[in-house]
């Protein structure tokens, strides 16, 4: 006998406004693959992502958003190793499977970390694909170690992930000196409260206020927001520096060509998707993010939560998204 669930997703290309925008309906209840384990979801969190796909990318049926969630494993694949029933989890899932937005979830257990005990799981649910984009950005893509020494400007640092950004280089790089962007004085102290030791105003003359404070540039940059920006990151990044850009592309980065900068891509759903041999490092940095936020060095960044979650809640909260004023993440909690 075939069992079903609640799951929220589009059909169609529809503003957040729209009550057809994101719909209620019952589907069918997969069974979990050798790797993958079946999710009793608990809270999800509304990324950036879900808003650009509801608005724009064909459902080809009912497709079911979401990319953050936590939750407790209530069954496991043949060949699952590291969960067992029960297991208290989060998680990002990947961007070519179903989404996080349905009560229950198959999601590859490679991808998942313990939830942070200290943490409810609204709050659980607000860290993961921003976790593992400010790890990958910061260790994957710059190669960043404990040991590396100079100065990292993060643009957009007000954002999901350089909000967690902003604490991981506290946490794990201290002879690294960070230098954040923020609009405004309640923005900046903000920051300044997560770790940056420095802020500098987007909406000013950038190069001058970074230059005044790195003379030679800054070694690495971490940007949200690189479109229209190439040139100014060729002004404030030393020779031999490195960028690193989160939002979509393409770019042209000729005007980094002679001072030999580096660009890079960071996006999260790489390994997943790709199924790289590397696959289960998101794994172990969940982990590794989940150690520190129960010793207190990371917080979650949980702005709203709430409740329950349901259609008519997803798309306030996609709303909110779309009008670019959120500092934190929307997290949606229960089921009716």
């Amino acid at each position: 006998m075939t069992t079903t669930h609640t799951a929220i997703g589009y059909r169609d290309n529809l503003p957040a406004t729209d009550e057809r925008a994101l719909v209620t309906e019952q589907v069918p209840t997969p069974e979990p693959g050798p790797h993958d384990l079946l999710v009793r979801v608990e809270a999800v969190s509304v990324n950036p992502v879900d808003v650009k796909l509801r608005s724009g990318a064909p459902a080809g049926g009912l497709r079911v958003l979401g990319f953050d969630a936590a939750g407790t494993v209530v069954r496991v694949g043949s060949e699952v190793s590291l969960f067992s029933e029960g297991d208290e989890v989060y998680y990002a899932g990947s961007i070519d499977r179903p989404g996080t937005d349905q009560q229950r979830h198959v999601v590859d257990e490679r991808v998942v970390g313990r939830k942070p005990a200290s943490l409810s799981f609204a709050d659980a649910a607000s860290l993961p694909l921003t976790a593992i984009t400010a790890w990958e950005a910061l260790f994957d893509r710059l190669g960043l170690t404990a040991g590396s020494s100079g100065t990292l400007l993060v643009v957009g640092a007000t954002g999901g992930v350089g909000s967690i950004l902003l604490q991981l280089a506290e946490a794990l790089l201290p002879g690294v000196r960070v230098i954040a962007t923020a609009s405004d004085d309640e923005r900046a102290a903000r920051v300044r409260g997560l770790g940056a030791e420095h802020t500098v105003n987007h909406r000013d003359d950038l190069t001058a206020q970074v230059l005044a404070l790195a003379p030679a540039g800054v070694d690495w940059l971490f940007t949200a927001y690189s479109e229209g920006q190439v040139a100014t990151y060729a002004e404030v990044v030393a020779p031999g520096g490195h960028v690193v850009a989160i939002d979509d592309g393409p770019r042209d980065v000729s005007p980094l060509k002679s001072r030999s900068i580096a660009w890079h891509w960071e996006l999260m759903f790489t390994r997943p998707v790709h199924q790289t041999a590397d696959l289960v490092e998101q794994h172990r940095l969940l982990t590794r993010v989940a150690e520190l936020v129960d010793a207190g060095r990371v917080r979650a960044t949980t702005e709203q939560v709430f409740t329950p979650i349901d259609a008519a809640n997803l798309r306030e909260a996609h709303r909110r998204i779309e009008s670019s004023r959120t500092t934190g993440k929307i997290v949606l909690h229960g089921w009716r």
